[in-house]
């Protein structure tokens, strides 16, 4: 099994596959790099290097009671890429996974460690209402999360997926069980503090000055059925603050759309990173 260890003692598991440009995953709350197999087999067929993390608390990484945060979320990031001495790398982040795309590559994606960027259904810049970000999750939504994995995370874990990640809530969704499984798998693996921690992570996380500081292309695609984080209050605004960026909004689909519909994901990423 593949770690290394941070200088904080903490072991992060990652995955790394294959030869040529390499294309770094980051997965969402409160996943691991398993979410992305579907991306990483086609990306390796296609004749990329491909890589993916546990964050840390998540998966198969160190169950961590601190350093639940995106500064250090980003350092982990940052260690890992040094570790493997990657450059030219196309960084790809779904969710809370692009908030921590965001981060790293506006802090350390300088010296050609960095090539291009994808945010997809990603958080930034910023869920939680404000008073600068009026259209905002109001805390209390977030507060629910927290409530709720305190209470039964197990059975939070299957509310989420059979419900709104993957829109199977939806009327006519056609609901695959098997996504759903293996969300609550990953899911469990991972610590319940380091989940707990991550919830105001990724909800209170401000990346506007994150977006405004990355040089390099920026491809964000949110669908715009995203019932996890609203596409009006993340993706539009984003796509203003980037410099260099390209926005594709999805008809219909939602936030789990690189498990539901990779079919077209896929060759739209393909065509980003080829460009």
């Amino acid at each position: 099994m593949s770690v290394f260890t941070t200088k904080d003692g903490t072991e992060i598991f990652y995955k790394d596959w294959g030869t040529g440009q390499p294309i770094v995953f980051h997965h969402g709350w409160p996943l691991s790099a398993d979410d992305w197999d579907n991306q990483m087999l086609f990306f390796l067929e296609k004749g990329y290097r491909v890589i993916a993390h546990d964050r840390r608390g998540h998966g198969r990484s160190t169950q961590t009671a601190t350093g639940n945060e995106m500064d250090t979320y980003a350092a982990d990031v940052a260690a890992l890429v040094a570790h493997l001495d990657l450059k030219n790398a196309v960084h790809i982040g779904h969710s809370t996974g692009g908030g921590e795309v965001a981060r790293y590559v506006a802090r350390y994606g300088g010296e050609g460690r960095v090539a291009k960027a994808v945010l997809i259904g990603a958080v930034p810049p910023i869920m939680v209402k404000t008073d600068s970000n009026p259209g905002g999750l109001p805390i209390e939504v977030f507060d629910g999360f927290r409530a709720a994995l305190v209470a039964n995370r197990a059975q939070f874990y299957r509310d989420v997926p059979a419900g709104p990640f993957y829109g199977f809530n939806r009327e006519g969704a056609k609901v695959s069980q098997g996504a759903v499984d293996n969300w609550w798998r990953q899911g469990m693996m991972g610590g319940a503090k380091a989940h707990y921690d991550c919830i105001k992570a990724f909800s209170e996380t401000d990346f506007t000055d994150d977006l405004k500081k990355i040089d390099v292309p920026v491809l964000i695609m949110h669908g715009d059925d995203d019932q996890i984080v609203p596409i009006a209050d993340s993706a539009l605004l984003a796509a203003k603050l980037v410099k260099h960026g390209t926005l594709k909004v999805y008809e219909g689909l939602p936030h789990g759309m690189c498990t539901t519909h990779p079919e077209i994901i896929n060759p739209d990423l393909l065509a980003f990173v080829q460009s």
